[in-house]
């Protein structure tokens, strides 16, 4: 009888049905790209209304960067305004001091998930996070440009540098004065770090900072890959792409103004939505390779967690627990191209017939690179942003790719020094 009353309990506590638990207001950060309010918000709210509970959105800022520094101030003052938090693939080390361990709530549910994105979410032997969704940069394209041009989708850097200019000029020629042959992220942001990261990998320049904590950026390869980037904006991308974030990139492709884009798996659903007007004609494959390297892309997505400062902690795990089940990730899979967490949904028919290329490049997605954000702990917001500066700098001509790394080994070295 106690063992039956003990999984009833815990039933109850999954559901946000507790004994003796009275309604709670609940405000959930679902994120702000252009599918969260349906695949997030909705979902949470009906989870709400079945169990006596109120659920609100919180409308994080679209650049992760801001998103990070708007929570930390609310974490310094213990602000319980927001009880279930979008955290960012990188964020666990760095704000792990301010999250309910949800071991207690989760009855083995991580088992289900990703190892990997449990090991990253589990900080000094805490489950700050449950995995949501996970994410790697993939290179969209027109189907339909490249086939009118008798082209191939680039498996290089070279190879795309050179069809996009190919079409861009053909395009160009027949009416479309806009046209771009490649948008990506080049914001001075977090995005850029991804980008960045992205190039440097695959030209075999390494990972910036390698799992041992040794400062690695500073080698010819990297340099390259920066410069190779550099020659890309003004000729086959347009200057403006330097105040790029993914939103803005995205608006571009799909309107109909360029042939290449480097974006998240979300933008896959909002291409196919009906008003697109590209619908029908976009494919996805890896991000290229540089010579003599290898495709690269960076691993992203995001966990849901609890604050501390909640006031109704119980019924925010609960919460948790039910949006990072399968139910709502198959939804989200289907509706939002939102890549799960959860193993067996990579087998799910539907899951498949509703986004191809999640099969198709399961490898990409369990393979990608890791920003150095576990070895870097709470020094990775300095760690990026040296990053992306430097980054954004060759990109604007600047200063070179060599220069570039150069003076960045030595900016990690110093925040090195500081301990992380």
């Amino acid at each position: 009888m106690r063992i039956a009353f003990t999984r009833l309990a815990a039933a109850l506590l999954a559901t946000g049905i507790t004994a003796g638990a009275g309604a709670a207001t609940l405000t959930i950060s679902c994120g702000s790209n252009a599918a969260d309010a349906e695949y997030c918000g909705k979902f949470a709210q009906e989870w709400g209304r079945r169990n006596g509970h109120t659920v609100k959105m919180y409308s994080a800022p679209a650049s992760a960067t801001d998103n990070l520094a708007l929570l930390r101030q609310q974490f310094a003052a213990k602000s319980s305004d927001i009880d279930v938090i979008l955290i960012d693939v990188v964020w666990p080390g760095v704000i792990k001091d301010h999250l309910v361990d949800l071991k207690p709530y989760s009855q083995g549910a991580e088992a289900r998930h990703f190892p990997a994105i449990v090991a990253n979410n589990t900080v000094d032997g805490r489950l700050v996070g449950m995995p949501w969704y996970t994410d790697a940069g993939l290179l969209y394209f027109r189907r339909d440009l490249l086939d009118k041009y008798k082209l191939k989708p680039p498996t290089t850097w070279d190879a795309l540098a050179v069809a996009a200019k190919t079409v861009m000029e053909g395009e160009r020629a027949a009416g479309a004065k806009d046209f771009q042959g490649f948008v990506f992220q080049a914001k001075a942001y977090e995005g850029l770090s991804c980008d960045a990261l992205e190039w440097v990998a695959s030209f075999g320049g390494g990972e910036l900072v390698d799992k041992t904590g040794a400062v690695t950026i500073n080698n010819p390869a990297a340099a390259r890959a920066l410069d190779t980037a550099a020659g890309w904006v003004g000729t086959i991308a347009p200057s403006g792409v330097l105040n790029y974030g993914e939103e803005d990139t995205r608006g571009v492709f799909q309107t109909g103004g360029a042939l290449f884009m480097r974006n998240w798996p979300y933008a896959w659903s909002l291409a196919q939505a009906a008003d697109s007007p590209i619908k029908g004609k976009v494919g996805i494959v890896p991000l290229p390779a540089g010579p003599g390297g290898k495709p690269a892309a960076t691993l992203g997505g995001a966990q849901l967690g609890v604050s501390k400062y909640s006031k109704n902690v119980a019924a925010a795990a609960a919460l948790v627990m039910y949006m990072t089940g399968a139910e709502v990730q198959k939804k989200r899979a289907i509706g939002g191209s939102y890549n799960p967490t959860i193993v067996d949904l990579y087998k799910d028919p539907e899951v498949l017939k509703a986004n191809p290329f999640m099969g198709d490049l399961l490898p990409v997605f369990t393979s990608a690179v890791a920003r150095p954000a576990t070895v870097t702990g709470l020094k990775y917001p300095e760690v990026s942003r040296a990053f992306w500066d430097s980054a954004h700098d060759v990109l604007s001509r600047k200063i070179n790719g060599a220069e570039a790394v150069r003076r960045l080994e030595g900016k990690l070295k110093q925040i090195k020094r500081q301990a992380w």
